[in-house]
């Protein structure tokens, strides 16, 4: 994922940056940190400016190496320079990214209220669009199970490969027609297989869900199983209060008939001993 990113990274600031290389590791990095149509673009840190200067020139070296390779093999050789090899480009950075807040600023204050309100919305479906990738991330990384398939889709990944079309688009267009055409006891077949899938979303779901929970996540399990979850410990919670109040009631019911029981003999052995007292004295009078 890491590497990936940073080839996604490369390609895009290729794009945007201008770079002056000519020389070895302590060359400096030239970039437009402004365009005159948009805001200006967020300077490259000095990693990436390495990148950017050792991609074309191993590109060129060894062409038949994968761009993630090259990436790879140019952060494998960031890791080996010294902090005086390395300390030009993030020197370039730091610069770069002060010129970037006047930049910044100036470009904000020649905005209308209109434009502002505009770029503050985009901002935000940017923000929330990277937080809804790296949750998706997330849930991939711990084992969150796929969600089901309908009856169609599983028809569609069976019958992909042969269908009708030269694109995906023209093979889906032709097998949703064949979908269509299916007789009622054909499409059954599959109806059946989403059933048995959903099932095995439900149990895969409620053991991810459980683990979930065991390990801390609760923010990751859906509201309807938390509320569930919270019923049926309520439930189990009342029902551990009853059973512990009717526990308390029987020892105090059985404490109080062992006193009275205890009560009731020593009365009846005091009455034994005041009645030989009184025989014992009238004897003696006697």
């Amino acid at each position: 994922v890491i590497v990936t990113s940073l080839v996604t990274l490369t390609i895009s600031f290729h794009n945007l940056w201008t770079t002056v290389l000519p020389g070895a590791y302590g060359s400096s990095v030239k970039c437009l940190t402004s365009q005159a149509s948009g805001p200006p673009k967020r300077p490259l840190n000095g990693y990436m400016r390495f990148v950017m200067q050792q991609q074309p020139i191993i590109t060129r070296q060894h062409p038949e190496i994968k761009s993630v390779d090259i990436i790879r093999k140019i952060a494998q050789q960031w890791r080996t320079l010294s902090p005086e090899q390395k300390r030009p480009f993030e020197e370039a950075s730091v610069r770069a990214r002060e010129q970037f807040k006047v930049d910044l600023q100036r470009y904000q204050a020649q905005l209308s209220p209109a434009q502002a309100q505009q770029q503050a919305l985009e901002k935000r479906a940017r923000t929330a669009k990277r937080k809804a990738i790296r949750k998706k991330r997330e849930l991939t990384s711990l084992g969150k199970p796929k969600r089901p398939r309908s009856a169609f889709n599983i028809f569609m990944s069976e019958h992909f490969e042969e269908a009708r079309g030269a694109t995906t688009q023209a093979k889906m267009k032709s097998l949703f027609e064949d979908w269509k055409n299916l007789f009622s006891h054909q499409k059954q077949v599959y109806t059946h297989l989403a059933e048995d899938d959903k099932i095995r979303y439900k149990n895969e779901m409620k053991s991810w869900e459980d683990h979930m929970v065991e390990i801390g996540r609760e923010d990751l399990v859906r509201e309807q199983s938390l509320s569930i979850r919270k019923k049926a410990t309520g439930r189990s919670t009342t029902a551990s209060k009853k059973s512990a109040k009717t526990k308390t009631k029987a020892k105090t019911k059985a404490k109080s008939t062992s006193t009275s029981t205890a009560a009731k003999k020593t009365g009846v052995k005091g009455k034994a001993q005041a009645a030989r007292k009184t025989k014992s004295s009238s004897t003696k009078n006697t």
